[in-house]
């Protein structure tokens, strides 16, 4: 397989080694008060590995949300997220699974692949699904606590390349590091599900897209449970795209590295991340990428609601993150703040409401307030 022809070398100059310590510390530090979380173990991509029988379900994610920003509408109802999933098991070695979203004015297909369990530590996905890259974007927005992910506030100035607030996500999602592409995937466990990895070798245009260049992107995630409670992850990425200076096709270099402490069921749950690489959609006159770096923590704490009553527990949430999208320019990344409350009415069947605050370097605050309606079957 080519990779694409290569003018200028992108090389990764990141500073990940004293965040690195500092996180294992803190999460080594708060597992001892934490309560056994066996689900962490992988964080595979959905549907969960593997499909035991034939299944069929939905989600739909209603939404409100403002924006304090002049100029537009001040507030909005949306739908989301509407989605509408299969799955099937083939024999004791296939299955595969389609999810379509209708939220749009089309539907369109969100997860469409077959899968081969070759062996107990060597999965093969085919078709389109999330590349192996980034721990926020391979959890499923039917677990995610943050109405959005990449805390958007229209109307803010964009951030240099990717548009929008200069987040985490932001970066993860615009620069087409994570999210849904079509490819193949290989992943698995070993040492008793304590390590685990991701690898993918996708078309890197998106999802339901053609490919347009003679080129592949390639990402990979290994994992590593330190204990039940306590997950680290690292990322890499080499993200192909077509140079609109230069006139040649590239790879964008990007690096993350992750920790989760806690899980999704109760008590404390604790995210964090530092991911950094090159801002292809944001080039000099020669045609080279600015490097970016961004930073992100999500921590809450679901507290169960005792006397069977409608709401099944409460979790205050909040996140920082902190985002550059020219480490070579000043004052032009920022802070974004997400205080929020979860309410839990059993399964995953919630509503969330938070406020992002977005702080820029050099313009005005800006915030919008979210409130969504998640049902899930």
């Amino acid at each position: 397989m080519r990779l694409g022809t290569t003018r200028h070398r992108l090389t990764p100059h990141v500073p990940f080694r004293r965040l690195r310590r500092a996180g294992s510390i803190c999460a080594f530090a708060l597992a001892a008060f934490l309560p056994t979380a066996a689900e962490l173990a992988a964080q595979p991509v959905e549907p969960r590995v593997p499909v035991e029988r034939a299944e069929f379900g939905g989600r739909a994610h209603i939404q409100f949300n403002s924006t304090s920003v002049d100029g537009e509408p001040g507030t909005e109802f949306l739908v989301r997220r509407a989605r509408i999933w299969a799955a099937a098991r083939v024999n004791d070695w296939i299955d595969g699974a389609v999810l379509v979203d209708l939220a749009g004015a089309d539907a369109s297909a969100r997860y469409a692949f077959v899968r081969f369990a070759l062996a107990p530590t060597f999965r093969v996905s085919v078709g389109q699904f999330k590349r192996a890259f980034d721990m926020f974007e391979l959890m499923s927005s039917s677990d995610m606590i943050l109405v959005e992910r990449d805390g958007v506030v229209r109307g803010v100035e964009p951030c240099a390349g990717v548009g929008g607030p200069c987040t985490y996500s932001r970066f993860s999602e615009r620069l087409q590091l994570s999210s849904l592409d079509i490819g193949a995937l290989v992943q698995g466990e070993a040492s008793g599900g304590r390590l685990g990895y991701l690898v993918s070798v996708t078309n890197g245009s998106g999802p339901n897209t053609r490919e347009d260049n003679d080129a592949k992107s390639v990402a990979g995630r290994v994992t590593w449970s330190a204990t039940d409670a306590v997950v680290f992850g690292a990322n890499a990425n080499l993200h192909d795209f077509d140079n609109a200076v230069t006139r040649t096709t590239e790879h964008a270099q990007a690096f993350a590295l992750d920790v989760e402490v806690g899980g999704f069921s109760r008590g404390l749950h604790a995210q964090a991340a530092v991911l950094g690489g090159d801002n292809w959609r944001n080039l000099d006159p020669s045609g080279h990428a600015s490097r970016f770096l961004a930073a992100q923590g999500v921590l809450s704490y679901r507290v169960p609601v005792a006397g069977g009553g409608r709401i099944d527990a409460v979790e205050p949430l909040g996140r920082i993150s902190w985002g550059d999208p020219d480490r070579g320019t000043v004052d032009d990344g920022g802070v974004m703040l997400t205080p929020g409350l979860a309410l839990h009415f059993g399964g995953k069947n919630k509503l969330i409401t938070n406020i992002d605050v977005w702080r820029p370097d050099s313009d005005r605050t800006a915030w919008s307030l979210k409130t969504t309606a998640l049902m899930y079957f």
